[in-house]
């Protein structure tokens, strides 16, 4: 059975090409963080493999159980690493591609097909794509190949013109409240919170719902963000600095920040059009509605586009430090 909720259209797509034969040899599965990229990776990583064949994982085989806890000889996961052993990393290498795409030229030891995922595929050096390439362009008949990724656009167009585009959109959030409520037994009210503050992605709230840390997290970043809209510009540029050393040692996290800010400014535009049922951070409303007070809907739209803008260039691997001052530079509001 699939693990990924909200993405009906595409299951049903992905079985009819599974059943058919179909299939892909590479695919690019797009969509923003903890939306179920990896997870849906791993369901039609199970399901090219699994001894039912019938068009999606039974989840009970001897593929899909190894393959679900990461065991399989054949399906392999490549990414940045923090933390565990060894010096943490932020970019997918040249010899982290060389290294798995060795296992390309063998036969699969264990399954029908070998599986190579690639987490976090903005991260790969010019050279790493390069080298991928010459594989994508010339696939082995038993080889899958997955590239995860937030933004496509740091990839090369000659790697995205090889692989197959799935996007995963972000899930009703009535079904993240009916899943945590039915599976979870989490409150109605609370479902509703983690809900709406994940956006759609069914990650975010199951990880906020099993682990405090990331709603304190969150509520300290959010804290930090009010902070620095009415700051000069000296706490911004230590807020920028801070968070571009956060970039260097962790992308994903530096993104997210980043997210959270679009999503505060979404909010400020909607309380000044005077639409505040419609804002996510509820919690926040009265902060909102005094930062609004001094600000106009142009400035507002203007910082929007300029967060997006710092995103493509982070995204480009433009200098952090620089694109994140550049932001803080712009920020409407005392400074201005």
């Amino acid at each position: 059975m699939w693990r990924v909720y909200g993405q009906d259209r595409l299951l049903r797509r992905l079985e009819a090409e599974l059943r058919e034969g179909r299939t892909a040899h590479a695919y690019l599965l797009v969509g923003p963080p903890h939306v179920g990229k990896m997870t849906l990776a791993v369901n039609l990583a199970q399901a090219l493999n699994c001894l039912e064949d019938r068009g999606e994982p039974c989840g009970n085989c001897v593929h899909c159980t190894r393959i679900a806890s990461g065991q399989h000889a054949d399906v392999r996961v490549v990414g940045v690493r923090r933390g565990g052993d060894g010096p943490a990393r932020t970019v997918i290498g040249i010899g982290d591609v060389k290294d798995a795409l060795r296992q390309v030229n063998l036969n699969p030891y264990e399954g029908r097909r070998t599986v190579l995922i690639f987490d976090e595929a903005e991260t790969m050096s010019e050279e790493a794509a390069n080298s991928l390439l010459k594989t994508l362009e010339e696939p082995p008949d038993h080889v899958t190949i997955m590239l995860l990724t937030t933004s496509e656009e740091p990839l090369p167009t000659t790697v995205l013109s090889r692989c197959r585009r799935i996007t995963l959109a972000p899930a009703p959030k009535q079904d993240i409240v009916q899943r945590l409520v039915s599976e979870h037994g989490v409150d109605e009210g609370r479902a509703e919170d983690l809900a709406r503050l994940s956006r759609g992605c069914y990650g975010w709230a199951l990880g906020s719902l099993n682990d405090e840390q990331v709603m304190e997290q969150r509520e300290a970043e959010m804290a930090r963000l009010v902070e620095m809209c009415g700051a000069g510009l000296d706490a911004r540029f230590t807020y920028a600095n801070e968070l571009s050393g956060l970039f260097s040692r962790d992308r994903s996290a530096a993104r997210a920040v980043l997210f959270l800010w679009l999503s505060w400014w979404r909010d400020l535009l909607l309380v000044k059009e005077g639409a505040q049922d419609y804002i996510h951070e509820t919690g926040q409303s009265a902060q909102l509605r005094r930062h609004a007070d001094g600000l106009t809907a142009s400035q507002i739209v203007g910082f929007v586009k300029r967060i997006h803008w710092t995103l493509d260039a982070l995204n480009q691997n433009a200098s952090a430090r620089l694109a994140l001052e550049a932001m803080m530079i712009h920020m409407p509001g005392p400074s201005s």
